[in-house]
């Protein structure tokens, strides 16, 4: 058997859908999947979903003549990548469930466990926007805001598995109340939910982020000054990653990125005037789209595989 017939089962798991795919060593994508997590079901529920979804997938591989080899899951939340336990998350409700094992057990394949942001910042890093650097601050920012630091091709988990929080940056005291429960944060700020909520607050009438960046280029006022409000507490929370992670290279990547020069340009000026001694990062937009966080899995099975083999 050649390496060309082996694959990888690779699932993102959030809270609303599954994106899940069979990816070969050199990472092209054979057959991609979606299926809904229905995570209202409740965790028992969900967990069960991911590993019929995962056999299926492998039942799928050998049907065309490939060998899975090995299986990756990134799940959101607080993930112990080494014990390979979903510790805790708010969208499906995992509490210290010990998905690694369980999918192992299932499939009989070595399996490695992730954290979604996480396994996008290394797809992305590896293979995406970041693949020229060496040194990677990919940024998520959708509902929430988060990151992950890429170093040589490896996601730092930290020491509880909650690196990368960068939205819980404090960015604006007395600013509005954070879903964690403090005020001020990046995220409830600069977030797509922010801005559409924020802009509904003071027109008195609902909107996403995409319609405030539109109307915020045929120069509506207010909705030029909430995305404006949203553009500086952004570069206020990557100048902070700046100090802390001297990356070369920032990948920003969720629906808010969509927005593309709307957001880029003013965020590259607000980014630059808060810089002093600190080099300036090359700001680019992702390059994967959202399968970015199932490649990340993938590469996580992969990098089990090769840590096994030595």
């Amino acid at each position: 058997m050649s390496h060309r017939d082996e694959v990888v089962v690779a699932l993102d798991v959030g809270g609303t859908g599954m994106k899940c795919a069979l990816v070969r060593r050199d990472g092209t994508t054979v057959r991609t999947e979606r299926h809904p997590t229905d995570a209202q079901r409740g965790p028992q529920a969900v967990v069960d979903t991911i590993l019929d979804v995962a056999e299926g997938l492998s039942g799928s591989a050998r049907a065309a003549g490939l060998t899975p080899v090995a299986c990756g899951i990134a799940v959101p939340g607080v993930v112990d990548e080494a014990h390979g336990l979903a510790v805790w998350s708010a969208n499906v409700g995992f509490r210290d469930v010990p998905l690694r094992d369980l999918a192992a057990t299932r499939l009989g394949l070595p399996t490695a466990l992730g954290h979604d942001v996480r396994s996008g910042g290394l797809a992305e890093a590896r293979l995406g926007a970041g693949r020229d650097a060496r040194h990677v601050l990919f940024v998520a920012i959708g509902t929430g805001i988060a990151a992950a630091h890429v170093v040589d091709g490896s996601a730092a988990a930290g020491a509880h598995g909650a690196a990368g929080e960068i939205g819980h940056i404090l960015v604006r005291p007395g600013g509005p109340r954070c879903g964690c429960g403090r005020v001020g944060c990046l995220e409830a700020v600069a977030s797509a939910s922010a801005i559409g909520r924020r802009y509904a607050e003071l027109a008195g009438a609902p909107a996403t982020a995409a319609e405030v960046a539109d109307r915020a280029a045929a120069e509506e006022p207010l909705a030029a000054s909430v995305w404006q409000d949203a553009v500086e507490a952004l570069a206020d929370g990557l100048a902070t990653g700046q100090a802390l992670y001297d990356v070369a290279t920032v990948v920003l990547g969720g629906g808010l990125a969509q927005a593309g020069d709307r957001l880029f340009d003013p965020l590259r000026v607000a980014l630059r005037e808060r810089l002093t001694f600190h080099r300036e990062p090359r700001l680019v937009a992702a390059a994967l789209g959202d399968g970015a966080g199932c490649l990340g899995a993938a590469l996580l099975a992969l990098d089990t595989l090769a840590k096994e083999s030595r």
